[in-house]
């Protein structure tokens, strides 16, 4: 039977990725042990995505694992050795602000678990697929030194610039800027999953994304932006712009779109490459018109204030240059644009809050 190693399970692209390969056959283990909570409250808590993919996946088996806890970590790949076809490391502390709380739970989680995923997979099951989600962090704020033109709604790049048409790809530097500690854990992973792919001839892959979103996304006021940003307009929660005037420009890609790209990686996996991964120039938006957004599909009007003061490494405009993919897996396509995304996002959010009602 193919296994399909999934940690992060309960997370929003974690839990995409278990119902995917689900659907094409594989055994799924999810590894999870809802440190998101730890990171961000009972709000954020992924155990009810746990319940219901324990509930719905008939051939799903959830292990309770700390990442950085080699000796349990171990056991699942000894468990089930060359039958494991694919591991998905989404798994992570995923905010920059709060890394800043706990360096050392933010490097081992990010950094050494990683490590530790790594040296299982090499050890138990070499050619199987090992797909890593990394991030535009990784360029820490050099995509801050571009030169940006401020528009009515949005900072842009120059026109003049080559990144204009398609985004920023993968040859901006890493070096010589500030990442955020939360950057520089996900740099280092990155680098070591390249390295195994590099140095060992391994079937891995880093994925560095933009803002990854949907429906199923537990929004945190210092992680998803898209998410928590909705759910303070449906509740009516005060929300603080942090810094560049609401501006700032994210691409977004939906967790559907980014499973179908690591599909296609997993079809014809190349050893050791490197991709940027978002929205891109198809789907991509400012903090400033996802309020708008929000206020012309469904009605909600965000209560929110600016702030002067940007959060630390934060990017005044990033969008992804998928380019580099599209060429080497030319039948990936997106399924959702940023317009799609918003509007499934609240229709979804309307739903959890009514079912919070009811059980109130």
């Amino acid at each position: 039977m193919r296994i399909a190693i999934v940690t992060g399970s309960s997370g929003l692209i974690g839990s995409e990725a278990c119902k995917f390969f689900h659907a094409q056959g594989f055994m799924v283990v999810g590894i999870d042990n809802d440190m998101r909570s730890y990171f961000f409250g009972a709000d954020a808590s992924t155990q009810p995505m746990q319940n219901k993919l324990q509930r719905e996946l008939d051939n799903f088996k959830h292990y309770n694992i700390d990442i950085r806890d080699t000796r349990e970590l171990e056991q699942v790949f000894l468990e089930y050795k060359t039958d494991i076809k694919v591991i998905i490391h989404t798994a992570a502390q995923p905010s920059h602000d709060w890394a800043a709380r706990e360096p050392f739970t933010d490097f081992t989680v990010n950094a050494n678990g990683t490590l530790n995923l790594l040296e299982f997979t090499r050890r138990n099951c070499p050619e199987a697929a090992f797909i890593f989600t990394s991030t535009n962090k990784v360029y820490g704020d050099t995509p801050n030194f571009l030169p940006l033109v401020e528009k009515e709604t949005r900072w842009e790049v120059d026109e003049s610039h080559p990144y204009f048409k398609e985004g920023i790809d993968e040859h901006m530097s890493i070096d010589q800027c500030k990442h955020s500690i939360f950057g520089a854990s996900k740099a280092a992973a990155d680098i070591m999953v390249q390295e195994y792919g590099k140095y060992f001839g391994m079937n891995t892959v880093a994925f560095r994304g933009g803002c990854l979103t949907g429906p199923t996304h537990q929004g945190a006021e210092l992680h998803g932006f898209l998410a928590y940003l909705i759910k303070c307009a449906l509740s009516g929660k005060p929300y603080t712009i942090f810094g560049y005037k609401g501006k700032q420009v994210r691409d977004n890609i939906h967790s559907v779109d980014l499973i179908n790209a690591f599909w296609e990686y997993y079809k014809n996996p190349r050893p050791g490459e490197v991709y940027n991964i978002g929205g891109s120039r198809h789907s991509n938006i400012s903090m400033i018109e996802a309020i708008q957004g929000i206020e012309r599909i469904a009605g909600y009007k965000l209560n929110y204030t600016l702030s002067d003061d940007a959060r630390i490494g934060d990017h005044m405009w990033y969008v992804s240059d998928i380019s580099k993919f599209k060429n080497h897996y030319p039948d990936f396509q997106y399924e959702y644009d940023i317009e799609r995304i918003l509007s499934e996002m609240i229709l979804s959010a309307e739903a959890s809050m009514q079912l919070s009602k009811r059980r109130a």
